[in-house]
């Protein structure tokens, strides 16, 4: 089995890549950080296991690009992992035109177009995964994240629209909805000043162990973490003006 991980340079996709490959998984790693995918490819086997695809999605042309590389090598791929993805909190229209739409393109063109060039092969193969990580923030709008929430919602409706379109094909389907976790994220986001990161945050050891245990069992949704599932039943009951009300304060810059 070969499993393509895409953003696995760091945090959560890095996790991913350790545990696959401790299920016994070959690997094809994809992120823009050439030096960090090849000290993790040494790290788990090195190019007789683990083959590595500096790249960065956000790019016209990269994951057609990505999908050359692979097939010239060879490589089949069972599971797709897309893991990429990019926040950023802040007044919406205080950001940059160029943060906002390169957010977009990294966390919804980018896993529907990698969705769309690999997933094709599983189903004629009559087996695959595929695994789309989304985010606790796709159940609620949030302010002052608004872009990435709703980048989120989306990814979570394909995901699961997908699935069911998929039915009887051999391919599982999962979207994974990690909380607060421990990564790089929430640096480059800036979730990391503001009141939401003082919530308990998960390792990504821990998300994805939820997930690989999910898929074992085949949920298509997992949303890892005991508080995380209570917050998100909790909201159902909420009024959404005061769920709204809720994200401000947790996201909202300066406090």
């Amino acid at each position: 089995m070969r499993s393509l991980v895409t953003g696995a340079s760091s945090g959560i996709g890095a996790a991913f890549a350790r545990a696959l490959r401790r299920r016994g998984d070959e690997l094809i790693l994809v992120a823009r950080r050439a030096d960090r995918l090849e000290a993790l490819a040494r790290e788990l086997g090195g190019p007789a296991v683990v083959a590595i695809v500096a790249a960065d999605l956000t790019k016209p042309g990269a994951v057609e690009e990505i999908a050359k590389r692979v097939e010239a090598q060879g490589l089949l791929v069972d599971t797709l992992v897309n893991n990429a993805g990019v926040g950023h909190t802040g007044r919406f229209l205080e950001a940059p035109p160029e943060r906002i739409l390169g957010m977009l393109d990294l966390n919804n063109r980018a896993a529907v177009a990698m969705t769309r060039r690999f997933v094709p092969g599983m189903v004629a193969r009559k087996r695959g995964t595929l695994i789309n990580v989304v985010s606790t923030a796709a159940f609620q709008p949030v302010p002052y994240l608004a872009v990435y929430a709703a980048s989120k919602a989306f990814l979570l409706s394909f995901t699961e629209g997908l699935a069911t379109e998929l039915i009887g094909s051999g391919v599982r389907v999962q979207a994974l909805c990690p909380g607060l976790t421990a990564t790089e994220f929430q640096e480059v986001a800036g979730t990391n000043r503001v009141p939401f990161n003082r919530t308990a945050a998960m390792t990504p050891e821990a998300v994805v162990a939820a997930s690989l245990a999910g898929l074992d069992r085949g949920a298509l949704r997992v949303v890892p973490g005991f508080l995380n599932r209570a917050t998100i039943a909790a909201q159902r009951f909420l009024p959404q003006a005061l769920v709204r009300r809720l994200g401000a304060k947790l996201f909202e810059p300066g406090h």
